[in-house]
């Protein structure tokens, strides 16, 4: 099961690394656009829709990073984290569905509740 934590950790943090590239794309073409109008007003107007749209993508990219990263390190708040995640992910066909449904196995499992468990315990965190 150790590895399916780590295939999962590193998924979530490649999900939050796309998810980060997307946000500047999409803040690029955005603005881009506006620049491409050569209105000040359209300019202003682009620059702030865009900035805000891209706040609010890393924003949501941020929580799986983390359960990533916390994951790796087998910390018992990433596997909650990850499982809110994960169900909030099969929502998101097709590809956020499989990522959910692989997350809530891996989460879930006898030996995985053990794992995390055991490691929190010989390293004092929780």
């Amino acid at each position: 099961m150790k590895k399916h934590i780590t295939i999962l950790g590193a998924l979530y943090i490649a999900c939050g690394c796309l998810q980060i590239l997307i946000a500047m794309i999409v803040f690029s073409l955005v603005v881009g656009g506006g620049v491409l109008s050569c209105d000040e007003e359209a300019i202003a107007v682009t620059t702030a829709v865009g900035s805000t749209i891209a706040f609010f993508l890393i924003l949501m990219a941020v929580p799986g990073f983390i359960g990533g990263i916390g994951l790796l390190k087998y910390r018992r708040w990433a596997r909650i984290l990850v499982l809110i995640l994960g169900c909030l992910n099969l929502f998101s066909v097709p590809l956020g569905t499989a990522l959910g449904v692989y997350t809530i196995w891996v989460v879930m499992a006898d030996e995985t509740v053990e794992l995390f468990r055991a490691s929190s315990g010989a390293t004092g965190a929780s």
